[in-house]
């Protein structure tokens, strides 16, 4: 089942500031920190599982941090939800077969449906679109220059 978790928001806040806050140099998490206010254990397991997931490049070394792997308009809100469920530990109830008639085959399909259709949603918003909302409602980029693309 698709929940909105910590982790979730945590990671699409961190893919979001790495892309608005992007210059020549990688964002470094405890400006992520920083700024979002993110507590940093959570924000390293959600930062390596977007590495993992290739939405992310860490770059290593004293004046490493975090580079989108990708355009920002090639990366979707779906993307990263789909990279942090499968950081999630928790089963999920839905995939299982158990139950009654009624849940099995009345219920669920319709709440499955639903989140079908929520995730469709998710990829249709971009990094990108996301940036411009930022820009459009004043939030102030700290002097960096924001750019499209970063490796």
């Amino acid at each position: 089942m698709l929940r909105l978790s910590k982790k979730m928001l945590f990671a699409i806040e961190a893919v979001l500031d790495i892309a608005y806050h992007a210059s020549s140099e990688p964002v470094q998490s405890r400006e992520i920190t920083r700024r979002q206010g993110i507590p940093k254990r959570y924000l390293e397991q959600a930062l390596q599982q977007l590495v993992r997931e290739q939405i992310l490049i860490g770059v290593r070394g004293p004046r490493g941090g975090y580079r989108l792997a990708r355009e920002r308009r090639r990366i979707t809100i779906g993307d990263i939800v789909r990279s942090v469920r499968k950081m999630e530990t928790a089963d999920d109830p839905l995939q299982e077969d158990t139950g009654s008639q009624l849940g099995c085959q009345v219920v669920r399909p319709i709440w499955m449906d639903m989140q079908e259709d929520m995730m469709t949603h998710l990829d249709a918003v971009t990094i990108d679109d996301m940036c411009n909302r930022a820009q459009k409602v004043g939030i102030e980029s700290e002097g960096r220059k924001s750019l499209d693309f970063t490796i």
